[in-house]
């Protein structure tokens, strides 16, 4: 298909790890392990929470929730990656680029209004303990959901919509190993600055508007924990919101260092790192961050093998 004396792109090449010819059957043997136990400790965490009802408490339904979503989320990069990493010809039909975009939107973009959501939830339970079981309720925690859904699904749609009606013409090679924004702009034969500010401002909305309602959070949660007066209740009250910030930090703080610079200070071998960070690092991490660290899920864990290796007992 031509336009012009210009051909269209069918596919596009990915490059993320072409400086790295010759390891990157070692980087196979290393990351496929840490994909595979990503997704084991992720189908724990779920099973245990579905399984034991001392876990059905809104805590653990947004931690079901955010598993669900982590597993889903490698889901739509890392196979291909490790796929690629086999591959003579590492590429991605023009369609397929598309569609793992606006997943990966989706799932990311739900991601940081879920991460705010349990803020509230951390909120709710420290500053209005008596009132926790009237405010989050299950119809409330399962509407603070589908509102992350929403969100990350609208803004996935405009976003995917916007860098995919651009022209391309002239290269297909992404310096990258999957579809990210900035790669794939890169790529087009021109796009407007209205385009890319448009896409920066909803990037700016997608990161800072969640992190700000978590940093309100946290304020009147700080402000609560303060007020306890034994030393054994406050760190009592904080370490059941560690877990949240760890994740929230690394999170926003890989995410912000993507998507909120300036083009300027783009760097493809940059972002390739931090985005296997984010993309097999911190998914491995988070259950560890979450639960395997945590007491109470570690006794319904234990409950759960109980019961399965003797389910007649």
């Amino acid at each position: 298909m031509e336009q012009g004396n210009e051909t269209l792109v069918r596919e596009f090449i990915f490059l993320g790890f072409s400086s790295l010819a010759g390891l990157q059957r070692l980087l196979f043997i290393a990351f496929l392990p840490l994909y595979l136990f990503t997704l084991g400790t992720n189908a724990i965490i779920i099973a245990t929470i579905v399984l034991d009802r001392a876990l059905h408490t809104p805590m653990y339904f947004f931690l079901a929730v955010l598993s669900c979503s982590e597993t889903c989320y490698t889901f739509v990069i890392v196979p291909k990656m490790l796929v690629d990493l086999l591959a003579q010809k590492k590429t991605i039909s023009f369609l397929g680029c598309a569609i793992q975009m606006f997943t990966f939107l989706f799932l990311g973009c739900s991601h940081s209004f879920l991460l705010a959501a349990m803020g509230y939830d951390r909120y709710v339970a420290i500053c209005n303990p008596l009132r926790y079981t009237e405010l989050m309720g299950h119809r409330v925690c399962v509407g603070l959901v589908a509102a992350a859904c929403a969100c990350g699904f609208t803004i996935a749609q405009i976003i995917t919509s916007m860098v995919f009606h651009l022209p391309f013409h002239s290269s297909s090679q992404l310096h990258h190993y999957f579809c990210d924004i900035a790669p794939v702009l890169k790529v087009a034969s021109h796009h407007s600055g209205l385009s890319q500010l448009v896409i920066f401002m909803i990037g700016v909305f997608v990161l800072v508007i969640p992190l700000l309602l978590i940093l309100v959070s946290y304020i009147h949660i700080i402000s609560a924990i303060l007020k306890i007066p034994s030393s054994t209740g406050r760190y009592k009250a904080f370490s059941t919101c560690a877990s949240h910030l760890i994740v929230v930090t690394v999170h926003y703080g890989c995410a912000s260092f993507i998507y909120l610079r300036p083009k300027s200070s783009y760097s493809s071998s940059q972002d390739t790192l931090i985005s296997v960070s984010y993309t097999i690092l911190t998914p491995l991490f988070n259950p560890m961050i979450y639960s395997l660290r945590n007491k109470e899920f570690k006794s319904a864990l234990r409950r759960v093998m109980g019961q399965t290796s003797h389910p007649f007992n």
